[in-house]
């Protein structure tokens, strides 16, 4: 019998091979069928094919179409988790841009270097207010934070950004429940507490609430399914808000981040040696034989290269999550992330199981 990877190639080749003969024959078919329909000559495969590659690398190659832009004078934005990564870039972002920043930071109060980077901008247009988003009170103390210091009250708040999250990794017989707890905790219930204190003042601008997921809000991966849930979750909180927050003329985007863990340090090599420690020495007995040492230490070592992965510039992140700020018509969702990962969420989410299983898993 041949090896796995021998066949997972090889059915990726005979896909490769069924959508091309579908395309030379179904595509001109359907393209006679048009123009005949217009009055117009036929055309023969080879122009069906090179049109179809022309379309294709326009689609590309286009920059997005411009769709207009709000009014930035006078508006406010609310970001959370800025003490790092794409909190701590999209918050000088935006102050450049001229919005008024509410920066919500972890580690203001214990001196982190993320809030005093921002702190030393001294500018009227750069609040930063101690924010940790599991806890009710502080974040019912930062709205009315930023009610109070509201250019205009009655205008509302323009846009939040729930962009604070934690990750980690490991097989679910060795994630404690508490684990499980802390991660949704901030991902997950972080993002809803956040939006529904905020979300007052965000009706009355008829603003904007940009949601961060992952791509891995829309499918799973091994030794991630901490992260894969709070992030799903992520997902099904911003689709039943958009529904409802359409009669209030309030929209919510959704931002999918690929691989950017290079960029955003949110795992490190530090952080991977001390997860691993406790993800081995907390795990029962019986588990610990099951697996066996050497399985458990090949995990560690794909997910200490996986930590040096992913995109160094954050930009294209920044670039989406300032779209949905600040376009007139943003998208639903946004998807910076790398070729690769795109079209392994396509095959994720739109093959059958069975199929996307076999060759991803």
């Amino acid at each position: 019998m041949a090896p796995l990877p021998v066949l997972k190639a090889a059915l990726l080749v005979s896909f490769s091979v069924l959508l091309t003969v579908l395309l030379g024959f179904g595509l001109p078919a359907l393209l006679n069928t048009g123009t005949r329909v217009l009055g117009l000559p036929e055309s023969n495969v080879t122009e069906c094919i090179v049109g179809l590659y022309l379309l294709f690398v326009l689609y590309m190659a286009t920059p997005r179409i411009p769709r207009g832009l709000v009014e930035v004078k006078g508006s406010a934005v609310f970001v959370t988790g800025c003490d790092s990564g794409f909190g701590l870039a999209l918050s000088k972002h935006l102050h450049k841009l001229g919005f008024t920043v509410y920066a919500g930071c972890l580690l203001k109060d214990k001196g982190g270097e993320g809030a005093k980077e921002l702190e030393e901008f001294h500018s009227d247009r750069m609040k930063v207010v101690q924010l940790d988003v599991c806890s009710e009170e502080q974040v019912n103390q930062a709205v009315e934070y930023i009610r109070e210091n509201l250019e205009d009250a009655d205008r509302g708040l323009w846009a939040v950004v729930n962009n604070a999250g934690v990750s980690t990794f490991g097989e679910v017989e060795f994630t404690s429940m508490d684990t499980y707890r802390k991660v949704s905790e901030v991902n997950l219930w972080g993002s809803i507490r956040v939006t529904k204190a905020v979300l007052p003042l965000i009706r009355k601008a008829k603003g904007r609430v940009v949601n961060i997921s992952s791509m891995m809000g829309r499918m799973g991966s091994t030794a991630s399914s901490p992260y894969c849930i709070s992030k799903y979750g992520v997902e099904a909180f911003s689709d039943c808000l958009r529904y409802e927050m359409k009669t209030w003329g309030v929209s919510v985007s959704i931002v999918e981040p690929g691989n950017f863990i290079a960029a955003t340090g949110i795992m490190t090599r530090e952080s991977i040696a001390n997860t691993a420690n406790k993800l081995w020495s907390e795990a029962p007995a019986h588990v610990q034989e099951d697996y066996g040492k050497a399985r458990f230490e090949m995990l560690v070592a794909h997910m200490r290269l996986y930590s040096n992965s992913g995109q160094k510039d954050m930009s294209p992140v920044l670039e989406d999550i300032t779209d949905a700020i600040m376009s007139k018509r943003p998208y639903t969702r946004y998807h910076p992330m790398e070729p690769h990962w795109w079209i392994r969420v396509q095959l994720m989410t739109h093959l059958p199981a069975a199929m996307s299983d076999f060759l991803y898993f």
